[in-house]
């Protein structure tokens, strides 16, 4: 039985592992280091995020990008794009050093039981945990248009199924999206040699501006603060005050997750893609087909096409034919993608309002006590930090407090002996985390309590917390949403 096992091994599973390693708990790490930014994205893109911003997390803060950039030559300044290469090489090599070794198991099944959870793995082991931490990272949420859903992936396919991108010199290319991910990906094709265009809903592209100089007037830096994810003030609650946005209206938080920091180009990236990519701005994909075999030799083959039908703003039809799409549409975070989890233990999670991510306390336990999410299901909780390597500092500690409450009210439970004020102080030294320069403590006292019936079925859900108001009982299948 292990006191926790996380299932995800990048910035955030890696950073959740390393402090609750250090904090002496019997713990396993599944998931291949790094695996989406190793394996899924494009070879030559860059970190959009500035390098002082996309460390991961460990107790002591030794392990930073900068230290490790500084220790191999690498420059790193403030407003100079970092290769992706530099930032996977670092966070393996932190995983190497700053967290316990990962066991390159996929997980398939995760299941509650009377002492916490049973997981299940497509290499055949079988493991038990008093709690659990999903950091799965966005590849489960990839979000592609509907229309295209019906496409074999010989004809479209997601921006993240992309490591290479010269298989496509030659061949015409449309990448749907207006983000980011859309904009490089549709540069580094060109750049391959291939034919490419952008199709996108939003009628223009939106582009970041250059990042303000760190040393500015006192003036200047009050009527627009510089934050981890930009200057402004909405970029400056985002990254600093997760907690204060945790505790807005539900509806609100949703807004924010959908809406805020939205699509848009790095300011470096701008040149190498307007001199080099057409646009087809304003349009939205209505249907898509294939066009018979042999209408047009593709590498010299006779071969299929995708036809896509789009409409206008002021609603004008038109087709589009291409050898190949991809969406750079980005993610969706959404329970039901995450088929490893229990369908009862799944269907049974409070949500955040009506959308269908889980509703989450201050310490990113579900509903489920012993349950914890990290990375982008927690963002309609916490807001847009979560989207970001940067988040990974906020939430590693407090989310280490979680397991560690839990672990002492689960061992209260079974023992009826509550955990010393000398072992609630341990807990909360060890728990302990930077943000904004602060250090990070809270009481035990303000755990939310966990129960268990004896009976293997689902815990009942997390309640008597002042950050869990209307909880429900899961196994009775109650309201799922705040």
């Amino acid at each position: 039985m292990y006191d926790l096992v996380v299932v995800g091994a990048g910035p955030y599973g890696l950073s959740v592992a390393s402090h609750a390693a250090a904090a002496g708990l019997n713990l396993r790490l599944l998931g291949r280091p790094m695996a989406s930014w190793r394996d899924h994205m494009p070879r030559g893109m860059f970190l959009k995020s500035e390098p002082d911003a996309s460390a991961l997390s460990d107790p002591s803060g030794a392990h930073t990008l900068a230290g490790y950039c500084a220790q191999r030559g690498i420059e790193v300044a403030h407003g100079s794009p970092l290769p992706l290469d530099t930032f996977t090489e670092y966070g393996t090599w932190f995983g190497r050093n700053a967290a316990p070794p990962a066991d390159e198991q996929t997980v398939t099944r995760v299941s509650p039981c009377v002492e916490g959870f049973v997981l299940e793995t497509a290499q055949g082991e079988r493991l038990t945990a008093r709690a659990v931490v999903l950091a799965v990272g966005v590849l489960p949420f990839a979000q592609r248009p509907p229309a295209l859903g019906g496409l074999p992936t010989e004809l479209v396919t997601h921006s993240t199924h992309h490591r290479e991108l010269s298989r496509f010199a030659g061949k015409d290319v449309t990448v749907v999206g207006a983000g980011q991910a859309a904009l490089e990906t549709s540069a580094l094709l060109a750049e391959e040699g291939a034919r490419v265009r952008v199709v996108a809903r939003a009628p223009r592209i939106d582009w970041n501006a250059p990042p303000q100089p760190l040393a500015r007037g006192r003036l200047t830096a009050l009527r627009d603060p510089h934050s981890a994810l930009g200057t402004g003030w909405p970029s400056w609650v985002w990254s600093r005050l997760p907690s204060a946005v945790r505790r807005l209206p539900a509806s609100t938080r949703l807004h924010i997750a959908r809406n805020a920091l939205g699509p848009a180009g790095a300011w470096w990236l701008r040149e190498r893609f307007e001199t080099a990519v057409p646009t087809l701005l304003g349009h939205t994909i209505t249907a898509a087909d294939r066009t018979a075999p042999g209408v047009r030799r593709v590498g010299g083959v006779l071969g299929e096409r995708v036809r896509l039908w789009l409409a206008a703003a002021d609603g004008t039809a038109s087709t589009l034919e291409t050898d190949h799409v991809v969406a750079a549409t980005g993610f969706t975070p959404d329970l039901s993608r995450l088929g490893m989890l229990d369908s009862s233990l799944r269907e049974g999670l409070r949500r955040v309002g009506t959308g269908d991510a889980p509703w989450l306390d201050a310490r990113f336990q579900s509903s489920c006590p012993g349950l914890f999410f990290a990375g982008l299901l927690t963002a309609p909780s916490f807001g847009p930090a979560m989207r970001f390597v940067h988040g990974a500092s906020f939430t590693a500690p407090r989310l280490l407090e979680g397991v560690l409450q839990h672990r002492a009210q689960t061992a209260t439970a079974v023992t009826g002996v509550p955990a010393s004020p000398g072992a609630r102080e341990t807990e909360r030294q060890v728990a302990r985390g930077p943000l904004g320069g602060q250090r990070h403590t809270r009481p035990a006292a303000e755990a939310p309590s966990a129960s268990g019936d004896g009976t293997g079925r689902l815990p009942a859900p997390v309640s008597g917390s002042k950050d869990a108001p209307e909880a429900v009982d899961a196994r009775k299948g109650g309201s799922r949403a705040e």
